[in-house]
């Protein structure tokens, strides 16, 4: 058994080493930075930033939980091979955590939502929301990070990155200000949004809209009868005409929310889909974080006006 046991041993910390993070290959004169990001959303701003200087890859593509997800071997390797790594932390990539910790030793590894203000965080005690990208302005607040990482990397191209996110600044103001205004026009007792799991907490506060979600802040966390039946009792009870189903969500949950808001005799519409954890796909206008946003708020601001 001893000979059988060390054998296999060794397999398996060979298939690991080969997995394991290693150290970046250096660029030749005039090669693309290479850039891995966990999500759509982050490798969208960084290709804003980084411009046509640098090749981005996001692990997440679009319907993908970002709670739950894994790193395959391919991912690994895109993350060995990369110059420079952007997460969004705040335990986002939960099942990741370790992964990101390790390569964060051996190179540029940043976990944006970790370096922002912790007054600008919603805190839940034991957990901060990662949901950041809800709020456009707070999400703005990640572009510097991302400046200041690519200058630190490639110094010879910093007024690029300066003005790329100065730029990229502007329009995302212009959209923080036209999400307010959309979302004023919706009555202000019909101002609540219900989600499958609590991920627009930043949203209802940047916008003033009411939130509630089935689960908590991480599709980890589970929904039992008793979360149904108080969210049939509240929307009933407030006469609220929809919910809102999540593109990397199932929509199992939801739709007994509505079954029993019928079983009482109130109607209850499924609102349309919302992009939460991960954006539409690259050909759609909701593959950028703009379009994302903007289609969005439409969804929300139709069903609830």
């Amino acid at each position: 058994m001893r000979p059988t046991f060390i054998l296999l041993f060794a397999i398996v910390a060979a298939l690991w080493m080969g997995c394991a993070p290693g150290p970046a290959p250096k660029r030749k004169p005039g090669e693309k930075i290479y850039i891995v990001t966990t999500t759509g959303m982050i490798a969208d701003a960084v290709q804003h930033i980084a411009g046509d200087l640098a090749t981005v890859d996001a692990l997440m593509g679009p319907g993908v939980d970002p709670h739950l997800y894994k790193a395959t071997g391919s991912d690994l390797n895109k993350l060995n091979k990369a110059d420079l790594i952007f997460y969004n932390g705040l335990h986002l990539e939960g099942k990741m955590t370790e992964v990101l910790a390790k390569l964060g030793k051996k190179k540029p590894a940043i976990g944006l939502g970790d370096k922002l203000p912790e007054a600008n965080l919603i805190n839940y005690g034991t957990a901060h929301d990662p949901h950041i990208w809800f709020d456009v302005k707070l999400w703005s607040g990640t572009l510097p990070l991302i400046a200041d990482a690519l200058k630190a990397f490639d110094a010879s191209n910093a007024i690029t990155y300066t003005t790329n996110a100065d730029n990229y600044k502007k329009e995302l103001d212009e959209l923080h200000a036209w999400v307010q205004q959309e979302m004023n026009t919706i009555p202000p007792d019909q101002r609540v949004l219900v989600t499958a799991h609590d991920a627009f907490e930043y949203f209802g506060k940047a916008y003033g809209i009411e939130v509630k979600g089935l689960q908590g802040i991480s599709t980890v966390s589970e929904y039992g009868l008793k979360d149904v039946t108080n969210m049939v009792d509240l929307l009933v009870g407030r006469k609220i005409k929809a919910v809102f189903v999540e593109s990397s969500v199932s929509d199992k949950a939801l739709k007994a929310v509505v079954e029993g808001a019928a079983d009482k005799g109130h109607t209850i519409t499924i609102g349309g889909t919302l992009f939460s954890d991960a954006m539409g796909a690259a050909d759609k206008p909701e593959g950028t974080y703009l379009g994302m946003v903007r289609y969005n708020v439409k969804t929300i601001v139709e069903a609830l006006r």
